[in-house]
């Protein structure tokens, strides 16, 4: 059995859908720490040609709460984002199929931060018809002090995965010696190239899965998520790519 683990992200990459299409569990963190800096409630779409950040607000908070543990802003407006996605894919060939899930994602009414994120990860996979179980971590492991590495192989060893696949971005954190003692392969995964129509203009990538939706519709971008490759350590070769742009 396959098993990926990554934390949570407002409307990731394509990279993420795949990383969920190629396994057979798919775990997401919420007793991990939020970090401000990350992706996590913020991504980009296209507007005027370039890419333009989109976040989810949060309410304040101390700098060591966990992502379960953030709240969304009270002042969030869903509308207010709702239309300026809108306004910047309204001539795109698949607006009219994609935006009702933008809308029902970010319109939303988890104020939990986690639950909000779990909530458009799952509408966003039944939408493009990936059947693979989205697990909580702490449901898994309970309450736990593993760190890194041994906290991957703790919910693998737990699932009774027997391989184990992470972006390739990620293949220096990780020994396969180590999984390999406890019968657990590694495998890293690798998208290859893509590259769409934008309204004319240079591409843009690394963006929001909802700009690949926009352009691509429902189909185009489910015959996507298998343009990637699953490589071994040896094989995978430092990617530069963003943590989930």
């Amino acid at each position: 059995m396959r098993v990926a683990i990554m934390q949570p992200y407002l409307f990731p990459y394509i990279g993420y859908f795949q990383l969920i299409a190629s396994v057979d569990r798919f775990v997401i963190y919420d007793a991990v720490k939020y970090t401000k800096k990350g992706w996590i409630n913020r991504n980009r779409f296209l507007r005027d040609g370039e890419g333009v950040t989109f976040t989810l607000p949060l309410a304040k908070g101390a700098d060591e709460l966990d992502i379960a543990e953030r709240q969304v802003a009270g002042d969030f407006a869903p509308d207010k984002l709702c239309a300026q996605i809108a306004g910047a894919y309204r001539r795109a060939p698949f607006f009219a199929e994609t935006m009702p899930l933008v809308e029902a994602v970010l319109r939303h009414r988890a104020e939990n931060l986690f639950l909000h994120l779990r909530e458009g990860l799952t509408r966003t996979c039944a939408h493009l018809g990936i059947a693979t179980p989205i697990l909580t971590a702490s449901e898994i492991e309970g309450r736990t002090d593993l760190r890194k590495q041994d906290r991957v192989l703790g919910l693998c060893q737990r699932l009774g995965a027997t391989t184990y696949v992470n972006p390739i971005g990620g293949a220096a954190l990780y020994d396969p010696q180590e999984f390999e003692a406890r019968g657990i392969a590694l495998r890293f995964l690798k998208a290859r190239p893509l590259a769409y129509p934008q309204f004319g203009a240079a591409f843009v990538p690394w963006l929001s899965i909802i700009d690949v939706l926009m352009f691509n519709g429902r189909e185009g971008t489910r015959a996507m998520l298998g343009e990637c490759d699953l490589l071994t350590r040896h094989e995978a070769a430092p990617a530069g790519l963003p943590e989930a742009a």
